[in-house]
């Protein structure tokens, strides 16, 4: 596994992936913590893809990532994050339309379980997920940075943003 740490709009972030692709990218401060196995190599150049586009993302230049992804989860989850990519640029949905989409309606709470474990931010859009009110719920990056990145995306104006907390 080869790891490397990136700055960006929203602090800064940790990007790690293996021969299979990018299996982890967490923001600072993440309510998980940033733990770097001992057989991690620091990246050279394996990681300069993922940091060209998420810089190109950032200056609004990206609206969709073109990197293979191999993030680690249960099916369930993997059935989660897939939705996720599904979920366009500048757009939202809430817990309870994804737990539709992957064909459990009744599973709103672990969609959002799922959708918090999350080991890949921004690139697998879990902020593009907000609660049925349209408040902003839940981002393992903190609220802020959730609307922050909805923001970027044109979804809310500045002062639009409901945080719920």
């Amino acid at each position: 596994m080869h790891y490397r740490y990136h700055d960006s709009p929203v602090g800064p972030l940790l990007i790690a992936a293996d021969d299979s692709g990018l299996q982890l990218l967490l923001m600072e401060l993440d309510s998980r913590p940033w733990r770097i196995e001992d057989h991690w190599q620091p990246a050279g150049r394996e990681l300069d893809a993922v940091c060209s586009q998420l810089d190109e993302y950032f200056a609004g230049k990206r609206r969709q990532f073109e990197l293979r992804l191999a993030p680690r989860g249960t099916a369930f989850q993997q059935a989660v994050w897939q939705a996720l990519l599904a979920i366009p640029y500048g757009r939202t949905c809430s817990y309870s339309e994804l737990a539709n989409v992957i064909g459990r309606p009744q599973a709103v709470r672990a969609v959002g379980t799922a959708n918090g474990a999350n080991p890949i931010s921004i690139i697998v859009p879990c902020h593009r997920v907000i609660g049925r009110d349209g408040s902003l719920t839940g981002y393992a990056g903190g609220l802020p940075r959730k609307q922050q990145l909805l923001e970027l995306e044109g979804v809310l104006q500045p002062a639009q943003a409901q945080l719920a907390l």
